[in-house]
Order: structure tokens, then sequence, then C-alpha cells
């Protein structure tokens, strides 16, 4: 799951997907601000196909708690 959403943040950002871990701060490690994180989460959905209420995006704050959401909500590992 960390290589998926690893790729999909480097779609947003300039970073090879093999440097991003887990334990990465979305805005203070990459560079994200809100509206990124934002449109993140709608890329997540789109690739999931799945449904991120506004009030678990918020709760994004490393890479980990973004793979850790979709592990739980998809399945996926």
């Amino acid at each position: 799951m960390l290589k998926r959403v690893a790729e999909i943040l480097c779609s947003v950002i300039e970073a090879d997907a093999d440097s991003i871990t887990e334990a990465q701060n979305l805005i203070d490690d990459l560079g994200l601000n809100s509206l990124d994180v934002v449109n993140l989460a709608v890329m997540f959905e789109q690739e999931f196909d799945i449904d991120i209420p506004d009030r678990h995006i918020m709760k994004f704050v490393t890479v980990g708690d973004v793979v850790e959401y979709l592990q739980k909500h998809t399945g996926a590992v």
C-alpha cells in the first residue's frame, strides 16, 4: 500500500516514490498545503473507489496515516 500511496503523492510533488516513508509529515516534510491534502484525498478516492469524509481527511498528518486509513477501508495491503 505504501508504494501505491507514494506513487500518487509523487504525481503531486517532485520526489522519488522510493524516498517516501510512512513517518513523513505531509505538510512539514513533503511541503503539501491543506488544499493539496484534500486534492490527494480525491485522488485516493478515485484510485481505491472509496469515499473519504472531510473529517477523516483532516486527520491525515503523515504518510502512515494515509496508508493505515486506506488499508482499513479498502482491505488492501
